[in-house]
């Protein structure tokens, strides 16, 4: 009997013992991740500025001078340990992180000092206003809009003047001209707070874009005499840029008619008066309102024609190419486009946050270093920061940075495929529209992914059939559209731009075919309620674990990343009131309707899309069991025992707030209260909404309300103070 029988034929038994416990596999792989981890620490760098300056931004109150002073000072000495430590052992990262932490900190704090300026007051009215047109802001709700210099302001001292004002004129009205100088009889206000708790705050924004006062023009503006030699010289340069830009955009409207024109205007030079409604409409269903805004779409393709076409130039001329560098020459010019497209666009914070980027992406090609990496797109994040640290307040900053950094991510974990030689030029073909088909499909979806929290969050829209709307328009708008668009531009100067801008007119017809396809599908456009605050935080901070991360360990951000979409939203209120009670809406069922259609329309969207709910159409009749008139709307046996009383004459407040507290459970006045008893459980006044803002409100089934306020969310800030 042999050895083998023996045994059986199976392997001999081992007698050696166990490397360890499993625990100690697990640490020994848990570190071999953190030192794969090695030399990104200044990927978190514009993280750390980031989150410091929305600490900043959260704080109840304007924190003062010395806190700033004081986070400046700490910062610097904890650099100089984190640098220190750094040198002979671990822990100088952690300390590098928080330095920059708490500079994000103080440079929001000298950010909101140096852009303070005067704000219209809240007591309002009606004053002549004496200005000089800057630009043409674009269109709101209410009609086309004006930016405004102003020179003199009845009622307000020199000091107490806004430095920007902000006009909506009627329909009927023409539109000035920049560097028009006007005198127009106006209602002037602060700019609005938040139509709904929560919302987006547009004093914030107006703030630190210095606009102190926004108003509604009640008569034609009339024209005086220019004196631009009053005029400062930087505001003498900036109106005759924007002078530039409003001819330019004449020009191409009169040119290609208001549905070419308008959207080729407004991707050129930033203008969307000319932009119709509804084709906006369509684009937003569609998932392709990203095209109307000057964003990274618009800069990459011009800065990248632009390196692409100076490249070329320069390898068809040999003795150029043996002399100059033409990926650095290329480069230089891409920059100098950029440039020039930024001037050209007025500077918006969506184009300036994209020329960063595409700056810092150019100098590093000038620098012999790679122009697509994290590291890039980590040193323009933290330029923007230390620049305008609110851009980490804009739902535009984050959703750019977000799409930007996990496109970069993709394209760093992703292997370059290896290519053939000797192909046949027909499986090259194939090979290579199979592989942009497979990037086309990949970034829409990549980018799509990492922006949805912020459009959930921010626009409570869903385009649901936003991944083929992008694949189709992408090479229209790439290759067709904006490059016929920029060599239209230049060249229309010179007599030569009727064929370009004929082609771009191709394109836009194309654009607008896709859209209005997608958007006429059923079902086209979803509205989602938005989650609770601190979830968009951190889904914002699992996004950016997943890009920054290495390697399988960047997946415990999921959960952060998907914060919005899993958390649990709340029940949507009864009941919503404007920042003045003006206005209102209730809800009934899964939809809202207005109680007084139309007066603050679009503050009733925003607080329906914020909570998930579709607004009825505008309709003259009132809501069943509700009693509806000019100066008030009553509940009589509906299931919201409520009155709103928007009329402010004394007398009739005083008839139309007695009849109702002999009725309903809460009283909601735009006037003082008047004197006298009231069978009323709850009565909310003037006095309320001036200190609290817009309101939403739950009634509890078994009796009792709850009040959510918008200005305790805001805090007292300098943007709020005036409201």
């Amino acid at each position: 009997m042999t050895e083998a029988s023996v045994r059986g034929g199976g392997p001999r038994l081992s007698m050696h013992a166990s490397r360890g416990p499993r625990g100690l596999q697990l640490g020994a792989w848990l570190g071999a991740q953190a030192r794969r981890q090695a030399g990104r620490l200044g990927l978190w760098i514009p993280v750390a500025l980031g989150l410091g300056a929305a600490l900043n931004f959260g704080l109840p109150r304007e924190p003062s001078w010395i806190s700033a002073a004081l986070a400046l000072l700490a910062a610097s000495v904890i650099a100089a340990a984190g640098l220190g430590v750094a040198a002979h052992r671990r822990g100088g990262g952690a300390l590098l992180l928080l330095a920059c932490g708490l500079a994000g900190f103080a440079a929001a704090c000298i950010r909101t000092e140096v852009v303070r300026a005067p704000i219209a007051p809240a007591s309002g009215g009606v004053r002549q206003v004496e200005a000089v047109v800057v630009d043409v802001a674009s269109p709101g709700q209410g009609g086309p809009r004006i930016l405004l210099a102003p020179v003199s302001i009845s009622g307000l001292s020199p000091e107490a003047t806004p430095v920007r004002v902000r006009l909506t004129l009627r329909g009927t009205m023409p539109l000035p001209a920049p560097g028009d100088r006007i005198s127009v009889s106006a209602l002037l206000n602060p700019p609005p707070p938040p139509s709904a708790p929560g919302a987006y705050d547009f004093a914030r924004d107006a703030y630190f874009r210095g606009v102190g006062g926004v108003g509604l023009a009640l008569g034609e503006p009339v024209q005086l005499q220019r004196r631009e030699a009053d005029l400062p010289s930087g505001l003498r340069l900036q109106i005759g840029v924007n002078a530039f830009r409003w001819s330019l955009t004449r020009r191409l409207v009169d040119q290609l008619g208001p549905d070419r024109g308008g959207l080729a205007a407004a991707m050129t030079t930033g203008h969307e008066a000319f932009v119709p409604p509804a084709q906006v409409e369509a684009l937003r269903a569609a998932g392709l309102a990203h095209i109307i805004s000057i964003s990274g779409l618009h800069m990459a393709i011009v800065g990248g024609f632009v390196f692409a076409l100076v490249r070329l130039t320069v390898a068809l001329a040999p003795a150029l190419a043996l002399r100059l560098s033409g990926r650095k020459l290329a480069a230089a010019a891409g920059g100098l486009a950029v440039l020039g497209y930024l001037v050209l666009s007025g500077a918006p914070d969506p184009a300036v946050r994209s020329a960063v980027t595409a700056f810092a992406a150019f100098a590093a090609i000038l620098a012999d270093r790679r122009a697509i990496s994290l590291r890039t797109l980590a040193l323009a994040a933290t330029l923007l920061l230390l620049i305008r640290p609110e851009a980490v307040t804009q739902p535009g900053f984050q959703m750019s940075f977000a799409a930007t950094a996990a496109l970069v991510a993709l394209a760093e974990a992703i292997p370059r495929p290896v290519r053939e030689i000797s192909t046949p030029w027909m499986v090259r073909w194939l090979q290579g529209a199979r592989s942009a088909f497979a990037a086309g499909v990949m970034i829409s979806l990549v980018a799509g992914l990492a922006t949805a929290p912020f459009a959930l969050q921010h626009f409570n829209r869903v385009a649901v059939y936003g991944l083929p709307a992008n694949l189709l328009s992408e090479p229209v708008s790439t290759l067709l559209l904006m490059p016929a668009l920029a060599v239209g531009v230049v060249l229309t100067p010179l007599g030569l731009g009727d064929l370009p801008l004929a082609i771009a007119g191709f394109g836009i017809d194309a654009l607008n075919a896709v859209a209005s396809t997608f958007a006429s599908l059923p079902g086209a456009e979803r509205i989602v309620a938005s989650a609770p605050p601190w979830t968009l935080p951190a889904a914002f901070l699992g996004i950016l674990f997943i890009c920054l991360v290495s390697g399988p360990l960047r997946w415990l951000g999921l959960p952060l990343a998907l914060a919005v979409h899993l958390a649990p939203r709340l029940p949507p209120p009864d009941l919503w009131i404007a920042q003045d009670a003006s206005a209102a809406a209730i809800r009934i069922g899964d939809s809202a309707q207005a109680l007084r259609p139309e007066v603050r329309r679009f503050g009733a969207e925003v607080w329906s899309r914020r909570r998930g709910l579709t607004l009825e159409a505008d309709t003259p009749k009132a809501p069943a069991g509700f009693v509806c008139g000019a100066y008030s709307c009553r509940s009589e046996g509906a299931d919201l025992p409520v009155a709103v009383i928007w009329t402010r004459r004394p007398a009739q407040v005083e008839k139309e707030f007695f009849a109702a507290c002999a009725t309903v459970e809460m009283v909601i006045l735009r006037a003082p209260r008047p004197k006298g008893p009231c069978a009323a459980d709850y009565v909310l006044d003037q006095d309320d909404f001036r200190r609290g803002g817009s309101a939403e409100l739950w009634r509890d089934p078994a009796g009792g309300w709850r009040v959510l306020w918008a200005q305790p969310l805001r805090g007292q800030r300098p943007w709020s103070a005036a409201q």
